[in-house]
């Protein structure tokens, strides 16, 4: 555990990507981290029940009487005790699955006018899974499948009789905005041919509540860990100044919509979910 929380905490935000905590550490480095939804483990909804026991940060956690932790969350409150000391009281070789979320997280458009050109739809496209990749990281969530859906303009059908489609796909487990996209612009040219477009989507499903970074022998590590830094820098400057406050140069361009929708009001914040305009 103490290895995990240095990797968040430390070595994903040094030049070398290296950071070395020790137990005698712990008082300094771990209860440090704050806020508390950065500590492994602890998401929004677990910072409000941990506020209404009156305990407000790591330190108050490895402080706080086991018991009660207990009776409250059950045994991950034995663990999140734990965890605030740096300990992991589970085998290495004991294979834990991550947990399931049963639902899914997407986000979907009704474009202003018909799109047919493919550049402007994939701009649209690139947007809606930036906002809903940020909203599964957010959450501490990864998902495992893609799906990508498109509607034609009124009174439109193809050359299949069809109003619209729908494509989805497994993929590795991952939050990366830039991998997301990826699996979404594949999954819309392999099916899209120059219809009129009034209606586009994308949704994310088969997720899983996990921190942990899965990285394989395709890929590069050291850019992975530099994508997954950026999107966390991301997320952290729209949290705190709005969503406009930090956006892609793509989105000035002819057809995006992420700016005009990040400004909707009557309670629709156009997919940005938990960030302000």
């Amino acid at each position: 555990m103490l290895a995990k929380l240095a990797l968040d905490n430390g070595a994903k935000h040094s030049k070398d990507f290296i950071a070395e905590w020790r137990y005698e550490d712990v008082q300094e480095k771990v209860w440090g981290i704050s806020p508390m939804t950065e500590f492994c483990g602890i998401g929004h909804r677990t910072v409000k029940r941990l506020n209404w026991l009156g305990i407000r940060s790591i330190r108050e956690i490895a402080e706080a009487d086991p018991y009660r932790l207990k009776r409250e969350f059950g045994v991950m409150g034995l663990q999140l005790f734990a965890h605030s000391w740096g300990i992991d009281r589970s085998f290495l070789g004991q294979k834990k699955p991550a947990a399931k979320v049963d639902k899914s997280i997407g986000n979907s458009q009704v474009l202003p006018r018909d799109y047919t050109r493919q550049d402007q739809l994939e701009l649209v496209l690139k947007e809606i899974v930036d906002q809903v990749a940020s909203r599964l990281r957010s959450s501490h969530l990864k998902t495992g499948c893609v799906s990508v859906s498109v509607g034609y303009s009124k009174g439109y059908l193809d050359s299949k009789g069809r109003s619209g489609w729908s494509k989805q796909r497994k993929v590795s487990l991952s939050n990366n905005t830039k991998v997301l996209s990826e699996h979404v612009l594949q999954l819309f040219r392999s099916e899209y041919n120059y219809q009129d477009v009034r209606h586009v989507g994308v949704s994310y499903s088969k997720l899983v509540q996990t921190d942990v970074l899965q990285l394989d022998l395709f890929s590069d590590p050291v850019q992975e860990v530099n994508e997954e830094r950026l999107d966390f820098l991301i997320d952290t400057i729209r949290k705190k100044y709005g969503f406009k406050a930090l956006i892609h140069a793509s989105s000035l361009m002819e057809g995006a919509t992420a700016v005009s929708r990040a400004s909707l009001v009557g309670g629709h914040a156009g997919g940005n979910v938990g960030l302000s305009s």
